[in-house]
């Protein structure tokens, strides 16, 4: 027997708001129905800064219901409402394709979009997903089964009219993606000169992050740590986010890296990096001071993190973008090129032309394959011909009459 599908249509709703002075968001919105099938009362709720806020809330939600969309189903993060519609977004899919798009959606998607509820989800958070995929590094087929995946839920969505527009057809994605791996072939080419343009920038951005809301304008040194640190540490933002005090033995000055901050359900948290193992890199004498400053200011807790916003919060490279106004300092300074990942390209750059072994640099850079790591050597015309004279020397020397002996050590 064929049953019927349940559709939340005359579905009763009552809405109020509460004022609760003292709050950041003094204005709860709260939306109260009962289910028409089993009688059950739900009801859902959400703090605005405004009134006005409060009431566009309810309208929408009200809007929504009369057209048949269940108020819960309204609020849904995209992780939940792909749970909810999985099996009918992806029908039609072959196994092997099935398999594809869903490692996308539970390895990419889910961890950068899912706490986002899907009626306020737009096509600036997608971008934002995907260029940040790109710039980690993520391969071509596991963006485009990422982006495919994302595609069907919310045209999904669409269909069932929890949105308008579907905000998940992202489209120069491509382009771009070959931009950022022509880049990645010469990685030297996105470094900064010397360390006198990263203290520059440091400085550049510092100053560009002061506080309109402070009378003082006020400003946070902390950002031009965290650019310093990064640089000379060939880490990643994530990574420099991750530290904590306990990480730091200041009397060999070696960082122990065991996590980075990311993105995830329910907003940022910690996790391994994204080698999957840590790493030992070595902190320079210059940078020291400074760090050793971090160090005092947090405190006696080992596991107070070393770097942090002005207001104690976790970093990440959109949060350090904004605060710093990034884009327009670096276009001030000749640099219009420079990612917030450019400065780890930077620290390994240097390293390389320091002349640092390059097994070594590819344990403190994290590198699985040792051909990354060859992108940052300098292939200079002198030292080619120092390697031909070298060459020459040895089959020039007097050879034994019976060939090439071995050398006793």
């Amino acid at each position: 027997m064929v049953r019927p599908i349940s559709i939340p249509i005359g579905i009763t709703i009552s809405g109020d708001i509460e004022f609760r002075e003292g709050r950041p968001k003094p204005f709860k919105a709260r939306i109260r129905w009962v289910n028409a099938g089993d009688d059950t009362r739900n009801s859902i709720s959400e703090s605005f800064v405004t009134e006005d806020e409060a009431k566009k809330w309810i309208e929408a939600i009200e809007a929504k219901a009369n057209a048949g969309i269940s108020p819960s189903t309204m609020v849904m993060t995209l992780a939940e409402y792909g749970a909810s519609v999985m099996d009918l977004a992806m029908r039609g899919l072959e196994g092997k394709t099935l398999e594809g798009y869903m490692t996308g959606w539970n390895k990419l998607v889910v961890p950068a979009l899912g706490h986002i509820e899907v009626r306020i989800l737009n096509n600036g958070m997608v971008d934002r997903a995907v260029y940040a995929w790109i710039a980690d590094e993520v391969g071509l087929s596991r963006v485009k089964n990422a982006l495919a995946a994302l595609v069907r839920i919310g045209e999904q969505a669409r269909r069932d009219g929890l949105i308008d527009i579907n905000p998940c057809r992202v489209t120069g994605w491509q382009r771009m993606y070959r931009k950022a791996a022509a880049e990645t072939i010469n990685p030297r080419s996105l470094a900064l000169p010397d360390y006198a343009a990263l203290q520059k920038l440091a400085d550049a951005l510092v100053a560009a992050s002061a506080d309109e809301r402070t009378l003082d304008r006020r400003t946070y040194d902390g950002w031009g740590d965290v650019v310093i640190f990064a640089a000379c540490t060939a880490s990643r933002i994530g990574e420099v986010s991750g530290v904590r005090v306990m990480d730091i033995d200041t009397e060999h000055w070696i960082w122990e890296l065991v996590r980075q901050t990311t993105t995830g359900p329910g907003g940022l948290q910690d996790k391994d990096p994204k080698s999957k193992r840590g790493r030992l890199v070595p902190i320079m004498e210059e940078i020291r001071p400074m760090v050793l400053r971090r160090i005092e200011a947090a405190g006696d807790d080992p596991m107070a993190r070393l770097f942090t916003g002005p207001r104690g919060g976790r970093i990440t490279t959109a949060v350090l973008r904004d605060a710093t106004h990034w884009d327009d300092v670096i276009t001030d300074l000749g640099y219009e090129h420079l990612r917030r990942h450019d400065l780890r390209h930077t620290g390994l750059t240097w390293m390389a032309d320091a002349g640092i072994p390059l097994h070594v640099l590819q344990m403190i850079a994290g590198h699985g394959d040792l051909a990354t790591t060859r992108r940052y050597l300098h292939h200079s015309h002198q030292r080619l011909k120092e390697a031909g004279a070298a060459l020459n020397r040895f089959l020039m020397e007097p050879w034994s009459p019976n060939g090439p002996q071995s050398r006793v050590l």
